[in-house]
């Protein structure tokens, strides 16, 4: 009798939960509001040196003095059908000086992904010229974490990975969006990433508001306007562009390859 009352007991669960999932809605299409966040003082100690300290750590100190120590920036993040439109807003703010043209404190990406085919087409500008860099969808070998956190009214859950040899990625998503997206060139979950963070180049990105909201066909259209390239292509471009400059090289280079 009492093993008979278990089993009655787990067979309700399970129809419960069953029917939970069949009820639970699922976000499919919409737009993301998103808020990036550069911490310029930590990205300013970074690029003093023994080589330029003399100069730099007395301009660091004046930019302390006038400038905010975080630069904020607007995106947004259109989805429907398993494609996604990342599109930075334009910012009237000021460049805060120094290292005002670095990719790093700006939004230099607009990128069209397609989830299902695996194509990402990307308007990348550097400087004054635009590339439309027509690659695949980066590949990031994440590893999902019980760790979880609340974004823009959703739990999401933690997800760390490494890109690029040695940029560490910490993003937190969410399966109620039923979309493996994410800001900028980051994907491959199993939900819509909602936040996302680079600690050691003191970056972040966080979802501020989502709209479930039909989407047209046109606003996922892909960018036009650019030269054509791949990302290999584009790495040799900017390496020989960039060959006389020193150590500076490598992390512009690194900025706008991420």
């Amino acid at each position: 009798m009492k093993n008979l009352i278990i089993l009655t007991t787990c067979i309700i669960a399970l129809g419960s939960s069953a029917v939970f999932a069949q009820n639970k809605h699922f976000t499919m299409n919409g737009t993301i509001e998103f808020e990036k966040t550069v911490n310029m003082f930590a990205f300013f100690e970074k690029q003093i040196n023994k080589n330029n300290e003399d100069f730099l750590r007395s301009a660091f100190d004046s930019y302390k003095k006038t400038q905010p120590q975080f630069k904020k920036l607007k995106s947004t993040l259109t989805f429907a059908n398993n494609k996604t439109m990342f599109t930075p807003i334009e910012s009237d703010a000021p460049d805060n000086g120094f290292f005002g043209e670095s990719p790093v404190v700006n939004q230099v990406n607009t990128i069209a992904d397609d989830l299902t085919t695996g194509l990402s087409i990307n308007q990348k500008k550097v400087f004054e010229q635009n590339f439309l860099v027509k690659d695949t969808l980066r590949k990031i070998n994440w590893k999902i974490t019980s760790e979880t956190r609340e974004i823009a009214g959703f739990t999401c859950r933690r997800a760390n990975a490494l890109v690029m040899d040695s940029i560490y990625v910490v993003a937190f998503y969410t399966d109620d969006i039923a979309v493996p997206g994410g800001p900028e060139s980051f994907t491959g979950l199993p939900g819509m990433i909602l936040g996302l963070a680079l600690p050691h180049e003191n970056v972040t990105w966080f979802a501020t508001k989502v709209n479930e909201v039909p989407v047209d066909d046109k606003a996922l259209a892909p960018p036009k306007k650019g030269k054509v390239v791949n990302n290999q292509q584009l790495a040799a471009t900017l390496k020989n562009v960039m060959k006389d400059w020193g150590t500076y090289a490598n992390a512009y280079l690194k900025a706008f390859i991420l």
